[in-house]
């Protein structure tokens, strides 16, 4: 009976401990296994996502400071454009769906694991003043499109740096996407055509003109802004002013001298590869002239006229809804300057020096721009 009574107090007392044990056990070796899986993923993704962007990153150049939080703007790139703070050039947009900031896949689809880096397949090599940015901006409408927000100038400033470090400025970017940048000094730097085209023989190129005589005027008011203490426009453009001679080799008049520039790229690339823009459309019909770029980079057309209205304010078209955003964007503060009022005399004189070339100009491109 008392042995009995000891088996009975034995199994009452000693067993649901053991099952205890045997169940902490269980638990214990669940959890290392579950903790193990997930350092395993989290090792296989956030790390190596991580070290990635540590290394590949955009490194602002030093005078470019952080405005707050996030630096990147919809498109995953820089929103630091042409060395100007995003509140300079226009508001951000953040929350873009389907791919958020750089590096954080957040499409369930799979399809973000394969966003990389690439180089650029397009470029927007210029010009000044023609308008490049706003048709930057309008072009990145397209979901097809990645482009980084600041100019690079990695062919004509920074080509020692190497290709790795020019791929790693760039945004990620999917399969069928088409990365680009803009840089509108590589159309008159002379060494670029070349650089560019040992970089890529198919690379597609953008010229945004504009009437040389305009966009010298644009250039000379852009340059004041910065050095208020520049002397007179009339005494720059003239190496005499009494025989009337222009100084062709200052800068503002220089980059209009088209022809010339296109035939150095046309030296290394087939016009079939240059998409010349006229800046005058793009302002007065800018879904016709993104038209026209949609198809030179075999992309279907989706940003048409629905995307723009007319700012009678600024005297441009603004984008009606930037992705990711419910309100208007139009251009920063430094575009759509009021131009330095010039002698009528001397544009007179200028759009005389201009004819012939533009008119060579014209020949070259197959189109008459229609520049007075």
């Amino acid at each position: 009976m008392a042995a009995f009574h000891h088996n009975h107090y034995h199994h009452h007392h000693h067993h649901p401990s053991a099952d205890l044990r045997r169940l902490l056990h269980r638990l214990t070796i669940a959890s290392s296994l579950a903790i193990l899986c997930f350092s395993l993923v989290y090792l296989l993704t956030g790390c190596c996502e991580s070290d990635l962007r540590e290394n590949s990153e955009i490194k602002p150049p030093q005078h470019e400071f952080l405005v707050s939080g996030w630096p990147y703007d919809r498109n995953g790139t820089s929103v630091y454009k042409d060395g100007v703070s995003a509140a300079g050039e226009g508001a951000l947009y953040p929350g873009e769906t389907g791919t958020g900031p750089p590096g954080l896949d957040t499409n369930s689809s799979g399809k973000d694991w394969t966003a990389t880096r690439r180089l650029p397949q397009a470029l927007i090599i210029g010009v000044k003043k023609g308008g490049t940015r706003a048709l930057l901006e309008f072009l990145r409408l397209h979901p097809d499109i990645r482009a980084l927000g600041s100019e690079p100038h990695f062919f004509d400033r920074h080509y020692a740096r190497g290709l790795d470090w020019y791929r790693s400025m760039m945004p990620k970017a999917l399969d069928g996407q088409i990365v680009m940048e803009k840089t509108p000094r590589y159309f008159v730097t002379v060494e670029t055509p070349a650089r560019v085209h040992a970089m890529s023989q198919d690379v597609k190129l953008i010229v945004v003109v504009r009437d040389p005589v305009t966009r010298a005027i644009s250039d000379y008011t852009q340059i004041i802004s910065k050095t208020p203490d520049i002397p007179p426009f009339e005494s720059l453009a003239f190496k005499n002013r009494t025989t009337g001679q222009i100084d062709s080799l200052w800068s503002p008049l220089w980059i209009g001298l088209y022809a010339q520039h296109l035939e150095r790229w046309l030296a290394w690339f087939p016009r079939t590869q240059i998409h010349l823009v006229s800046g005058e459309r793009l302002i007065s019909d800018p879904a016709g002239e993104l038209g026209k770029v949609q198809d030179f980079l075999g992309l279907q057309r989706i940003v048409t006229d629905k995307h723009f209205y007319f700012n009678k304010t600024k005297g441009f078209p603004c984008l009606k809804k930037p992705e990711g955003s419910s309100k208007p964007h139009c251009l920063g503060k430094t575009k759509g300057r009021t131009h330095a009022s010039i002698d009528p005399e001397v544009m007179q004189r200028l759009r005389d020096f201009y004819k012939p070339h533009n008119q060579r100009f014209y020949q070259m491109a197959g189109q008459d721009f229609g520049w007075q």
